[in-house]
């Protein structure tokens, strides 16, 4: 081992014994300094933050599985491995008896005058969704997931569930009975590779394919409340699947809309400006005053 690997230990174990939560929140703790106290997520592109971060820990881990395989403890291993089946477990039985995830609550506080526009709309939860009151939705660019509890104590079978899935419309509930969901959805979905199951005998689980793929929903049908698509977190991993012309075009198209919704240039204005100010500068003879772009 480097010496130099040791150097730190005592400081990060000291931080690291702060954390209840463990290495998840050890790990947000050091991402929230970054984020706070430099320009590591802003000073360079998503992708390369992200290479950097996978080349740091895939350094460690090879260093990891090479050390294990050097001590020819097998008892440790799986030892290791039965810790890892119990902590498998017991955080399968914390989520089942987890509390419900909460109703999505309006957004009231901003922190600058750009938010202004903000309050009043729903904070998205978790899978960058919403919460209501009768069934909660959450999205990927690719995909919806919508999840009904249909309120019934018989047991239900798929015969005994009316889901219609239009082109840009849904219906879902019991039949002949009012629908739970009923209304124009946010946006086109492709009928031939939207699916519904029903789950547990009581719950309905809908995945809605997305034809824009480039666009996050902020509601699920026209007659919901909005969420803040600005407070949409998503999740690298996802970016990460997706080839790199792809997930460049991707990244451009959620760094446009993030523009426009704050009132700023989109990468192509952007483009327009620099072309015009090059232009300028080998025409300084002419007057640009009232140059507009459309």
């Amino acid at each position: 081992m480097n010496i130099d690997d040791e150097k730190f230990d005592g400081l990060l174990l000291a931080i690291a014994e702060k954390h209840e939560n463990g290495i998840p929140q050890f790990l947000d703790t050091i991402a929230s300094f970054l984020r706070r106290k430099t320009d590591f997520f802003t000073g360079v592109s998503q992708a390369e933050w992200e290479g950097l971060l996978l080349g740091v820990f895939q350094k460690q881990y090879e260093k990891a599985i090479t050390q294990n395989s050097g001590n020819g403890n097998q008892s440790v291993t799986k030892q290791d491995n039965r810790k890892a089946e119990n902590i498998a477990k017991r955080e399968s039985r914390d989520e089942e008896n987890a509390p419900k995830e909460e109703i999505s609550k309006p957004i009231n506080d901003v922190d600058d005058e750009s938010e202004k526009e903000e309050i009043g709309k729903l904070k998205p939860n978790s899978g960058n969704g919403c919460t209501l009151d009768n069934y909660s939705w959450t999205q990927t660019l690719q995909e919806v997931e919508v999840k009904i509890p249909l309120k019934t104590s018989s047991t239900l079978r798929a015969r005994d569930i009316d889901v219609i899935i239009g082109k840009s419309s849904i219906k879902v509930g019991l039949k002949n009975q009012e629908a739970v969901i009923n209304g124009k959805l946010c946006a086109e979905v492709k009928q031939e590779d939207s699916v519904w199951v029903l789950q547990d005998n009581n719950i309905v689980l809908i995945t809605l394919e997305k034809i824009n793929k480039m666009n996050w929903w902020d509601r699920l049908i026209s007659t919901d409340p909005p969420i803040s698509t600005r407070k949409i977190n998503p999740e690298p991993s996802k970016l990460s699947d997706l080839d790199g012309e792809t997930r460049s075009l991707v990244e451009k198209m959620m760094y446009d809309q993030r523009q426009k919704e704050m009132g700023l240039p989109t990468s192509e204005d952007k483009r327009k400006i620099e072309i015009l100010e090059k232009f300028k500068m080998q025409h300084p003879e002419m007057d640009f005053s009232n140059c507009k772009f459309n």
